[in-house]
């Protein structure tokens, strides 16, 4: 373990401190959803990108815009649906007349894309060319548009939507674009206790209002804070074993094949090297918010599931015997030892 300097020390308890007022102020607008709170936390430290899957009326948009109030990030939201076209998400360009000289020129007209906090909501009712709209956005923190290429202002965080209960007139993300994700989290519904104070706080003269915690710029020093955490070797390599034990053909994880060959006989793809890297740096985000100087084998168990639930190809085997991937993924946590041993 690293020793840490004073000023890692006042970082951290700065980061912590952040975290409790951020879902302090949450919690006056949303009721309960802790987990997926912090998970998007983990996701904006990280310079990730969020799939959240859920029934309508879970208060995934309230999540997301309430988010962005209290980080005083820039909040866009954009409603997709079968009509949208790219250009309605990254801009265009559009003739304009100079009055002074009485010529015209090209302007580019920046879309809703070229924000801090983008909500995506409904993402699979758009068809994939406007889907992929998204996708150099997310990757490369650009937009191109006809010759010209637009860098997008830091912190660049996209939250998608979707809606897994109402399928028609869907077009469901390609796995490419999946990969693009950092955490696909599912939002679960609220105990009794929660929504009688969701039904008392939205059924009353009384409206609750989220404050401001941190500023962009913060978020920025907090994201080079979070990179910077130490990590050991066999943790990392212990994330490493686990990406490579989705993959069918692949036995160098440290798991016994008989083991392995359980879990591939229902995956056609596993996740790719993009699984390892996100499971090392939300391992990395989930070790400072909980006031830890270095990562542990415990934080990369603890980001497994929404790192690998939307990367592994399920085929049909799987779904004859009724086998999701968070099956799959609670079989490869109790398969891949820690240490690398069989």
């Amino acid at each position: 373990m690293t020793t840490p300097t004073n000023q890692d020390a006042a970082s951290v308890a700065r980061l912590q401190e952040a975290r409790q007022k951020i879902k302090q102020e949450l919690g006056k607008v949303v009721i309960g959803q802790e987990e997926i709170i912090d998970s998007l936390l983990i996701g904006m430290l990280c310079r990730g990108h969020i799939l959240l899957h859920g029934v309508p009326g879970l208060g995934k948009t309230l999540m997301a815009r309430t988010l962005a109030k209290t980080l005083e990030m820039e909040f866009r939201r954009i409603q997709f649906t079968p009509d949208l076209m790219p250009a309605d998400i990254t801009g265009t360009d559009v003739m304009e007349e100079d009055h002074a000289t009485g010529k015209h020129k090209v302007s580019f007209l920046p879309g809703p894309v070229f924000t801090n906090f983008l909500l995506a909501d409904e993402i699979n009712r758009t068809p994939p060319k406007t889907q992929a709209a998204l996708l150099q956005a997310m990757q490369e923190g650009e937009v191109s548009v006809g010759r010209e290429t637009y860098k997008l202002r830091p912190p660049f965080f996209v939250v998608a939507t979707q809606n897994p209960i109402e399928m028609e007139g869907t077009y469901p993300l390609p796995e490419a674009q999946l990969d693009r994700f950092m955490f696909n989290l599912r939002v679960k519904y609220p105990t009794v206790d929660e929504e009688v104070q969701i039904i008392k706080g939205t059924t009353s003269s009384v409206t609750a209002q989220a404050g401001a915690v941190l500023q962009a710029e913060e978020v920025l020093r907090l994201q080079e804070l979070v990179r910077g955490v130490p990590i050991a070797d066999s943790v990392v390599r212990y994330a490493a074993r686990l990406v490579t034990a989705t993959r069918p053909g692949m036995v160098d994880s440290g798991a016994s094949a008989k083991t392995l060959e359980a879990i591939h006989k229902y995956v056609s793809y596993g996740a790719s090297p993009r699984a390892s890297q996100f499971l090392v740096l939300g391992s990395k985000a989930r070790a400072i918010l909980s006031g830890k100087y270095h990562v542990d084998f415990a934080d990369v168990k603890a980001v497994a599931h929404p790192v690998l639930r939307h990367r592994l190809v399920l085929n049909f085997h799987a779904r004859a015997d009724n086998i999701d991937s968070d099956t799959l993924v609670n079989r490869l946590l109790e398969a891949v030892p820690e240490e690398g041993k069989k």
